[in-house]
């Protein structure tokens, strides 16, 4: 068995079992002890498990169930979201149709956003009013408003989002791992989100750190699907994706 098919089965074996030691993990892919423990090591280096004395135990995530309303999102990690957003509103010129999901990172974007000479349009009733204000040219897509989330979603509304080709988009999420994708709680978001990103030509993903290892019940995209933005890297097994992009302090 080479290294990396046996590694994959050491990962789901803790995984389904929570934790196993080294013995039992030698009896089950008949290796040597040194071998084992060689694995282990490279895998919680790798951030993929915790070595712990004599075997391994699975990483603990977050789960993330139930949305919270914006003013509750809005006051976590404000300076995380800030560097994210001047990143983020840095990447829009004057000829680009624009997607800006509904989200507290999102928000932080418009509040930096220096280009108005751009279209956009949103789900977000919060976010079309404080453009508008700004002077943007805002277009609404059709559908039901969740108060919660102060959101357009539904069925009505990604139905609609078909006919429109945006040249760029940013989206939120709840959480994000690189094998459950981009996440969040409800599926009537979900499908908006997921209809919206598939019109969008580049595509991206306003994630504070503290998002990473979350999970939500509802999958809107493959981890690879969209660029990532975030306010630092936390977890090694993401320095190696080249997707992502850091924005640490200056």
């Amino acid at each position: 068995m080479f290294a990396e098919e046996r590694q994959r089965e050491i990962l789901s074996l803790v995984i389904e079992n929570k934790s196993m030691t080294v013995e039992e993990l030698t009896k089950r892919l008949n290796a040597s002890e040194s071998t084992i423990r060689r694995d282990l090591a490279q895998l919680d280096r790798m951030g993929r498990l915790n070595k712990v004395h004599g075997g391994a135990t699975v990483i603990d995530r977050g789960y993330v169930l139930e949305d919270q309303a914006v003013a509750e999102k809005s006051a976590k990690n404000p300076d995380e979201k800030k560097r994210i957003a001047v990143y983020a509103a840095g990447l829009i010129g004057e000829k680009d149709f624009v997607y800006i999901d509904a989200g507290t990172t999102t928000d932080r974007l418009i509040d930096c956003l220096s280009e108005t000479r751009a279209v956009f349009m949103t789900n977000s009733i919060a976010h079309a009013r404080k453009l508008a204000l700004k002077g943007c040219h805002v277009i609404l897509p059709e559908g039901e408003l969740k108060v919660i989330s102060e959101a357009i979603v539904g069925p009505q509304t990604a139905e609609s989002l078909k006919k429109y080709h945006f040249t760029i988009g940013f989206f939120g999420t709840n959480g994000v791992t690189d094998d459950t994708g981009f996440t969040t709680p409800e599926i009537g978001e979900a499908t908006v989100k997921r209809a919206a990103l598939k019109q969008c030509a580049v595509r991206y993903v306003l994630c504070d750190s503290s998002k990473f290892e979350q999970i939500s019940p509802v999958t809107f995209a493959g981890f690879q699907d969209a660029f990532i933005i975030t306010d630092r890297i936390k977890d090694p097994k993401y320095r190696k994706y080249q997707h992502i992009t850091e924005v640490a302090n200056p």
